[in-house]
């Protein structure tokens, strides 16, 4: 199924995790809307702005959430929320990504810088958007941690 010109559903439900564990990550009609919105306002005018964007990760059914350790509340669960990276000649380059929707001011709910530009989270709602911009990193423990750079932020 087309999400738009350049992007596919297969893109967003593709996992090596539920391939391997048998985890049904088929998503409802609503979280295929849900997509579809993130899709067409921030993703696709990205990708005729940029070009060419990885989906590392899309939807995530519940199942498939719990097995990779995934927060309970993630907006991926909705078909809200992708994880992204963009390559230019064969080099990633994050920051473009970044960069691009604080510039434009693009609507969005959250975007992660996820570990020094490893790749973007971005998540998209019909209303309610709260354009936190975070970075995630690891704690002293080794565990995942959030530091808010912006909330709402406009250039």
């Amino acid at each position: 199924m087309r999400l738009s010109k350049n992007f596919t559903l297969s893109e967003f439900t593709r996992s090596a995790t539920a391939s391997r564990k048998g985890i049904d990550n088929t998503p409802s009609a609503k979280h295929i809307e849900n997509l579809q919105y993130l899709v067409s306002k921030v993703l696709q005018p990205m990708r005729n702005a940029l070009g060419p964007i990885r989906i590392t990760s899309g939807y995530r059914s519940p199942a498939l959430n719990r097995a990779i350790g995934g927060s309970t509340k993630s907006q991926h669960c909705k078909g809200q929320a992708a994880d992204i990276q963009i390559y230019k000649k064969g080099v990633m380059n994050n920051s473009r990504i970044y960069d691009y929707v604080l510039a434009n001011n693009m609507e969005f709910d959250q975007m992660i810088n996820e570990f020094d530009f490893s790749w973007i989270h971005i998540s998209l709602k019909e209303e309610g958007n709260r354009r936190n911009v975070l970075e995630a990193y690891k704690d002293a423990e080794g565990d995942t941690a959030y530091t808010y750079v912006a909330s709402n932020p406009v250039l």
